[in-house]
């Protein structure tokens, strides 16, 4: 008689079981953990919902907004592209053909507009908060796009109706806009590409202030490398443009050269 333990919790079963009647009724059973009440949970999925977006647009990729009509017919005003960052942090430099997005070298924006923001505040703070951590494109970025035509060592040359010319053999540019001319209204070189820089310009050759318009700064026209944001890969809005933007064949013509940018 003096075995048994008056109240107790029984074989088998510790002091935090026995104190809990349904666990002492179904003997083995686990017992189930509390879930977080969603207004504790909802926070936290935000916050990591916004860390892994602002973790994508740093190393990933990012959504950008075309502000002006220098890359018509291949990207139109108001086009949404999606820019390939994490090829320029593995350390691979622009190759020729690519459309690339940089950081404005010299001030190229004082003649070729930036994104407007709208004017209501309340929408532009919100489309500041999407654009800052890549869910929308920033609406006051200072970053342009222009097609690579040359690379680092390069000689590059173009000469009244054209065509242009990169390391003596000419250029096939089926993407120039129609009626443009491969010059535009700028003659230039023969000139060599300083080793990690880019010769960049636009498709629509009429209507693009790019490298032709400043070789009488610093570089001579060209863009340094570390201003290069990623390489724009595809189309994504509107719905009815979508499309990739590959390296057109001409590029890959047999004497132009394979070398990327900053390796002469």
């Amino acid at each position: 008689m003096g075995d048994q333990a008056t109240g107790g919790a029984g074989p088998g079963l510790g002091s935090a079981e026995a104190s809990d009647p349904a666990a002492a009724t179904t003997p083995g059973k686990a017992r189930t953990k509390r879930r977080m009440p969603f207004w504790q949970e909802a926070p936290v999925l935000v916050v990591v919902a916004l860390a892994l977006a602002l973790l994508i647009k740093t190393f990933l990729v990012q959504a950008f907004v075309i502000p002006s009509g220098s890359m018509m017919n291949t990207l139109g005003i108001g086009n949404r592209v999606v820019v390939d960052k994490l090829t320029p942090h593995l350390g691979s430099g622009p190759s020729r053909g690519e459309v690339v997005v940089f950081h404005d070298p010299s001030d190229w924006l004082g003649d070729e507009p930036a994104q407007k923001s709208s004017g209501n505040p309340a929408v532009r703070g919100v489309r500041s908060a999407l654009g800052w951590i890549g869910l929308l494109p920033s609406p006051d970025e200072k970053d342009l796009i222009k097609r690579v035509i040359a690379v680092g060592g390069d000689t590059v040359s173009c000469q009244g109706t054209g065509p242009v010319y990169v390391n003596g053999k000419p250029l096939d540019e089926p993407y120039l806009y129609p009626g443009a001319t491969p010059c535009g209204d700028r003659n230039f070189g023969p000139l060599t590409v300083p080793a990690g820089s880019i010769w960049v310009m636009g498709d629509h050759r009429n209507d693009s202030r790019d490298s032709r318009y400043h070789m009488d700064e610093p570089g001579g026209g060209s863009v340094p490398v570390d201003k290069v944001i990623g390489r724009a890969m595809v189309v994504v809005w509107p719905v009815g443009s979508w499309k990739t933007l590959p390296i057109p064949d001409t590029f890959a013509r047999t004497g132009i050269g394979s070398h990327p940018a900053g390796t002469p």
